[in-house]
């Protein structure tokens, strides 16, 4: 097993810089997942790692080895892209262990080394066939299967389930995290589903505009996310956020119109002016009138089986995202009060974005 580190890490096109100052500490054996929007730069720094992109500053370190100019084939490590990249005019078996025939590995090695990755990933009986005779799922258990014959240091994975329909993509992100616990290879996997972050990573990176915003477990940043971006990116639906303003430090501010006193015992008092309120749906308790935090028209109801959301209409353009429980007799038009849990309430600087407490 391998660890990786990334110190200072910055990529520029010209004068356009693109990665900025990254830091990363990857352990041997871990499981990182880079995640964030569309351009944030986690698939530049990928390739990075992979040697496929010059590194513009910075050091990158595998296995206690500096990689910065070396090329890919001598980093040790293995790569899954989106759209396979296996040979159309090979085999299954051929595209596995191509790659180990063009270093020189003997023949019982590689018929060793395919057969027990074909085991693994249960594509024995596809070994004589071609890509395109292979369902897009095959395909993707093709693509890592040519990685894992290689036993390299680390795997990196770029958004490999892209291409899949919802039932596969559940089907492989288990074959993946099996996978994982059976080998205990270094991975750092990327991806713009957060639902694929949450459920295989160790530690998550969420990425913005070429910045770190948050590092750590799962869990750590969906119950404390480090501003505001982080917040409503990471969650299924997203945080509700609302522009409010501070009334008291002790922890009265007003939202919407409406005042709202928070407990804020054993916390730092909260600095004048405009902040930003944070409270995930499930973090919503329907109430009367007199108690409500908020108050509006159910527009929208989403009935999902283990799980019931509605859409509030709550004014100013605002649309607040409530869960309820599963068999809740709720009817669109129907007018719904809700207040917030008290110890579950999300504060962030309207200047900075970062999180109050």
């Amino acid at each position: 097993m391998t660890a990786i580190s990334l110190k200072q890490i910055r990529k520029s096109y010209g004068s356009l810089q693109v990665i900025h100052d990254v830091d990363i500490d990857i352990a041997s054996g871990e499981f990182l997942v880079l995640v964030g929007p569309s351009g944030c730069g986690k698939s530049t720094l990928l390739r990075m790692i992979a040697g496929l992109e010059d590194i513009s500053g910075g050091t990158l370190d595998i296995g206690g080895r500096v990689m910065n100019d070396l090329p890919p084939a001598e980093r040790d490590i293995a790569m899954v892209f989106q759209d396979y990249a296996l040979y159309p005019h090979m085999s299954v078996h051929e595209n596995m262990a191509f790659g180990l025939k063009m270093r020189g590995a003997d023949t019982a090695a590689i018929e060793k080394r395919v057969s027990h990755a074909a085991d693994v990933l249960k594509i024995e009986p596809f070994l004589d066939r071609r890509p395109a005779q292979l369902s897009g799922g095959q395909r993707q258990r093709v693509a890592m299967g040519r990685a894992i014959v290689r036993e390299p240091a680390a795997f990196l994975f770029d958004e490999p389930l892209s291409n899949l329909d919802a039932a596969l993509r559940v089907e492989m992100r288990l074959e993946i995290a099996k996978l994982h616990k059976r080998m205990k290879a270094t991975t750092v996997y990327v991806t713009h589903d957060q639902v694929e972050a949450m459920t295989l990573a160790d530690r998550i990176v969420v990425m913005n505009g070429g910045v770190v915003e948050q590092i750590g477990p799962p869990l750590d940043l969906y119950h404390r996310p480090a501003s505001l971006f982080v917040a409503r990116f990471i969650g299924s639906p997203t945080m509700n956020t609302f522009p409010a303003e501070v009334l008291s430090p002790s922890g009265a501010i007003a939202v919407l119109g409406k005042t709202i006193a928070l407990n804020r015992s054993g916390h730092a008092a909260l600095p004048e002016g405009e902040i930003a309120l944070g409270i995930r749906p499930e973090d919503f308790t329907r109430c009367t009138a007199e108690e409500a935090w908020f108050s509006g028209e159910l527009v929208v109801a989403e009935r999902l089986g283990s799980q019931t959301y509605g859409y509030v209409e709550v004014g100013h353009s605002r649309m607040l995202s409530v869960e309820f429980p599963r068999d809740t007799n709720i009817a669109v038009g129907e007018t719904i009060h809700v207040k917030g849990h008290m110890a579950r309430v999300h504060l962030f600087s309207r200047g900075t974005g970062r999180r109050l407490d």
